[in-house]
């Protein structure tokens, strides 16, 4: 009797190519969860190097900040080259403000500055809070009385004796506060009579030229103190020491 073949025998060829076909499927498999996971990680990878970047420049820009010099109140007239490169001005910019205050002239206020030196407009707002100017200059913005402009030069009738002026009236005058009014008042108080003449103005400390120049043309002496005249051929040492400056 001849028994029928089985359908489920294979040969050695077939049992290899069904082992080569099971592993190339195997592989294919791996190789897609494979790839499939890497590009997933790959967008994890991303977003979290965006965010460690993002702290990195948050970290860059406070050491920017601590690094940058810290700016303390200063008078704008005494503003150095390397001052100036710190603050944010131009060479241009500085070499105006140092050519105007060659000519001895000084700056008052915020406006007078960068009409002077042409800074923009945002570097004076960030630096214009930290300008001190002198005592005087801040109080000559105040609203007090002034002496009326004249546009001819006051005649020795015209203006005040200085050994009768009022510390009020010395007030009057820009460039002079209570500070100054009062060691003027002090110092020619100090000689009996008074002072001598307009030049004693240049020995009272905190007066500079420029305020003596606008004190001068609305004061002078008219009544000088009395003296008495030395003979300087026959002057003692005694003598000449009671003399002013002389020791």
């Amino acid at each position: 009797m001849k028994l029928k073949k089985s359908h489920f025998r294979f040969s050695h060829q077939q049992r290899n190519g069904i082992f080569l076909l099971s592993f190339l499927i195997i592989v294919v498999q791996s190789l897609y969860f494979y790839f499939d996971g890497f590009e997933y990680n790959r967008s994890i990878d991303v977003y979290t190097d965006m965010e460690v970047q993002q702290q990195i420049d948050s970290l860059k820009a406070i050491a920017k900040l601590k690094a940058s010099p810290k700016i303390y109140p200063f008078n704008p007239n005494f503003i150095t080259d390397f001052k100036g490169y710190t603050l944010g001005m131009t060479t241009e910019e500085i070499d105006r403000l140092l050519n105007y205050r060659s000519g001895g002239k000084w700056i008052n206020s915020a406006g007078q500055f960068q009409q002077v030196t042409g800074v923009s407009d945002s570097l004076l707002e960030r630096i214009k809070p930290y300008f001190k100017f002198p005592d005087f200059i801040r109080n000559n913005r105040l609203n007090k009385p002034r002496f009326p402009a004249s546009s001819k030069p006051r005649t020795f009738k015209q203006k005040v004796d200085l050994n009768k002026a009022t510390a009020e009236q010395l007030r009057m005058v820009n460039g002079i506060g209570k500070v100054l009014s009062e060691r003027i008042i002090k110092y020619r108080n100090s000689f009996p009579g008074g002072f001598i003449a307009d030049v004693q103005l240049k020995d009272i400390y905190g007066l500079t030229p420029e305020v003596i120049g606008r004190v001068q043309e609305v004061f002078t002496v008219k009544t000088p103190r009395p003296v008495e005249r030395l003979n300087l051929n026959t002057a003692t040492v005694e003598q000449l020491v009671t003399v002013q400056h002389i020791d």
